[in-house]
């Protein structure tokens, strides 16, 4: 009497261990290249978004100035003779102007725009050189200090010149201002290669409202 025949079942082959050394050797390629394009992507951004923060800050500094230049008077420094020599460009770059006077007390304000050493800390991680800083001097009516503060207006500076040009009194006929910033780039040389922020130059010019008689 014959015997039905049972179906013949295979043995399920696995993976070898060369397999599987194989595929996730694979898998941690395709993980690091994943990281890295996500790293750089986001270096990417933040470089941008510096740029943009220093471009927008830059424009409000050099808005703020011109408005501070129409409404002073008595600027300074001046020239030596501004009949034959009516243009002055301060080295280092400053200006002076009287930015307020208190009817009742007699005390006048006086605000200095100067460029300072940006700190050496800054400069040796590749910052900018230079930073624009803001002074406000309160004299009585013999010219004594009352009171004097001071602020950082605007850091990342290249470059910055004030040229003033005046007319006999000497009266300010009209400023310019050349400004150059860098944005900061990223800290990490490393993955900072290829993603340094543009610098920015703004130039305006303005002539005070009130003249200087």
């Amino acid at each position: 009497m014959n015997q039905p025949s049972r179906p013949s079942i295979s043995a399920a082959r696995a993976f070898s261990v060369v397999e599987l050394l194989v595929a996730l050797m694979i898998t941690s390629l395709l993980l690091a290249g994943t990281l890295s394009a996500l790293r750089t992507s986001f270096n990417s951004y933040k470089v941008t978004t510096e740029s943009a923060s220093s471009h927008v800050v830059a424009r409000m500094v050099m808005h703020r100035v011109t408005a501070m230049v129409r409404t002073g008077t008595d600027f300074g420094p001046y020239p030596v003779n501004p009949i034959r020599n009516p243009e002055i460009i301060p080295d280092p770059p400053r200006l002076e102007f009287t930015s307020g006077t208190d009817a009742d007390t007699g005390e006048t304000e006086v605000t200095r725009i100067e460029r300072r050493d940006a700190p050496s800390a800054v400069i040796d991680a590749g910052g900018a050189p230079y930073e624009l800083w803001y002074v406000r001097t309160v004299l009585d009516s013999a010219d004594n200090v009352v009171s004097q503060s001071e602020a950082p207006l605007l850091t990342d500076v290249q470059a910055v010149s004030f040229t003033l040009r005046y007319d006999v009194g000497p009266r300010l006929r009209k400023m310019t201002m050349d400004l150059t910033i860098r944005p900061p780039t990223l800290e990490d040389a490393s993955i900072a290669a290829g993603l340094h922020s543009p610098s920015f130059r703004f130039i305006t010019s303005v002539s005070p409202r009130c003249t200087d008689f």
